[in-house]
């Protein structure tokens, strides 16, 4: 990849974003491990930008996964979201599953969220989907929000998420036919 100045990846909506988050720094600054639980949706970022993740299976059962954090504005400096931590916001073993998530990351973190579907697979022989609904069903009893999307290595999909919406989809090579979803459409 070519190595650009950061001045690059500057926006004006994005300044306008990051200078609205100082104004209300005491609300937006408020870290979620802090919150008593159930608070957890007070302290969400009113912008947004949202967590891009991919999970895939090949012929041979092999899956991967990608989960790239949207992080959010005004973050507490030396903040570590999920995204990067296996067993939290990603996972993929090619003997359950593989899990990208997406939501509020400290939770996702205190409950290895990505790990818990795989588990509840391995340990308990629950198929993928009632594994990932399980684990964000529970997430939600905790304070927790968000939601994942899992593929087990035959394809078999899940995609649960306890928030308002989740932008998601999927598609099978052998339809070659992308499907898509915001809300509980499917």
């Amino acid at each position: 990849l070519e190595m650009v100045d950061p001045g690059y990846f500057w926006t004006k909506q994005r300044w306008k974003q990051h200078l609205d988050g100082l104004e209300k720094k005491p609300e937006n600054l408020r870290m979620l491990n802090d919150l008593d639980v159930g608070d957890s949706r007070d302290a969400a970022d009113p912008n947004p930008m949202g967590t891009v993740g991919a999970v895939a299976v090949d012929i041979n059962g092999i899956i991967s996964t990608a989960t790239s954090t949207g992080g959010f504005n005004n973050k507490k400096d030396g903040r570590i979201g999920d995204s990067p931590l296996i067993a939290c916001g990603t996972w993929a073993d090619n003997e359950t599953c593989g899990v990208s998530g997406t939501g509020n990351g400290e939770f996702f973190i205190r409950y290895s969220v990505a790990y818990d579907v795989a588990a509840r697979m391995k340990y308990l022989e629950e198929s993928v989907q009632d594994a990932a609904s399980y684990v964000i069903k529970n997430l939600e009893k905790v304070g927790g929000s968000g939601g994942l999307i899992a593929l087990d290595k035959y394809g078999n999909f899940a995609m649960p998420f306890n928030t308002d919406g989740m932008f998601r989809g999927y598609i099978r090579v052998s339809e070659a036919v992308p499907y898509a979803y915001i809300f509980n459409d499917e």
